[in-house]
């Protein structure tokens, strides 16, 4: 497995094209050469390639989970009464309002900082509600998080058009705060610092909806999870959200920082890394590593077969052989969880079926290896 995930950043490593975020001071001089790859499953089971410790800031990744927090603090019906679901159709940067005043979904700029706002009401401070929202993070990642102040010093610099869309969110009356209080607030939301490790394990956390894998915390509900799946579906990639849905079929979010996370519903949790951000503000090499993840794994959610059948369906001994019963489509996800059941089991065979780079589901029915 890890000689995969391996190969698949070592294929777009000569990749350069893209630039880095030019208008945040530190992520204009990040090293634009780094890498990383990390994939988790829902019960836990971590894997991680390339510079997989390295830390950077979470950015525009965060607002999935903070919109999912905020579901369950409030409710979906109060929530969509302050921002909608739509996809805008437009860069995370503009303003796209509906008729009622309301951003157009929560992974926009305009509906994170609304979204932000809900956490803890408005008038909570802003370094409070900041800690709950860095605590918060932290559980969703198993450890403890921490902000960036580098970071978080640079984006405030660099957040007129930010405070002008709270200036517009306030005079519409979606948000009530003051308007470089909330943007202090979402860009401190922005600035948490994590790997590509946490990140997987954020993103399974809502693939197995809402159950941290490694902690077994229940960190949201199963219904915040869909959610916010949900709109990662339709408008986690910005304007290339249908292109996106199209050639991949993962729901995915991106961040200025150079951080992609997906999830697998029921599945897994998958988070990559590399600097360099193409026009619609995602990165380059993150998408070619999705799209190769896609391919040869099997992960296309839209695709007909792409379900969960259960794996090993019984192992019995035999005349001084193990037979192992296998049923349903033999795609990446069970074949990862096969081979994992066989070692549990003390089962060892030599088979080419598992798993076949160019063939990610190979065998339907009943088999037996």
């Amino acid at each position: 497995m890890t000689e995969h995930l391996q190969a698949i950043i070592d294929s777009v490593r000569d990749h350069d094209s893209g630039e880095l975020a030019d208008y945040i001071d530190v992520l204009k001089h990040a090293d634009p050469d780094k890498l990383a790859l990390a994939m988790c499953t829902t019960d836990g089971h971590l894997y991680a390639v390339g510079d997989a410790d390295y830390e950077f800031s979470i950015q525009s990744i965060s607002k999935p989970f903070v919109y999912a927090l905020a579901l369950d603090m409030y409710g979906p019906e109060e929530v969509h009464a302050h921002v909608g679901v739509e996809p805008s159709g437009e860069a995370f940067n503009k303003l796209s309002l509906d008729d009622d005043g309301r951003p157009a979904n929560p992974l926009i700029n305009a509906g994170a900082i609304t979204v932000n706002q809900l956490i803890g009401g408005p008038d909570i401070p802003v370094e409070q509600r900041s800690e709950k929202l860095r605590d918060y993070f932290s559980r969703l990642a198993g450890r403890e998080l921490t902000v960036d102040e580098r970071v978080l010093d640079s984006e405030l610099d660099a957040a007129d058009r930010n405070k002008a869309f709270a200036h517009m969110l306030r005079e519409a009356g979606t948000i009530s705060d003051d308007a470089h209080d909330a943007v202090a607030s979402y860009i401190a939301q922005c600035a948490v610092l994590v790997t590509v490790k946490d990140l997987a394990v954020m993103a399974a956390t809502l693939a197995a909806g809402g159950k941290q894998p490694v902690t077994g915390e229940r960190v949201v509900s199963a219904e915040a999870a869909r959610l916010a799946q949900a709109v990662m579906v339709s408008s986690g990639m910005y304007d290339a959200s249908g292109q996106w849905m199209v050639n991949v079929g993962i729901p995915a979010k991106s961040g200025v920082a150079g951080g992609l996370i997906g999830t697998l519903p029921g599945q897994l949790g998958i988070a990559s890394l590399s600097p360099r951000l193409n026009k619609q503000g995602n990165s380059v090499r993150g998408v070619k590593i999705f799209r190769e993840l896609s391919s040869s794994m099997g992960l296309n959610m839209l695709s007909s077969n792409f379900f969960v059948a259960p794996g090993i369906r019984r192992i019995e001994r035999r005349d001084d052989a193990d037979i192992v019963e296998l049923q349903g489509m033999i795609n990446f996800t069970n074949a990862e969880k096969i081979l994992r059941g066989l070692t549990k089991n003390r089962v060892y065979t030599k088979t080419s079926a598992l798993y076949r780079r160019d063939s990610p589901n190979l065998s339907s029915g009943n088999t037996r290896t």
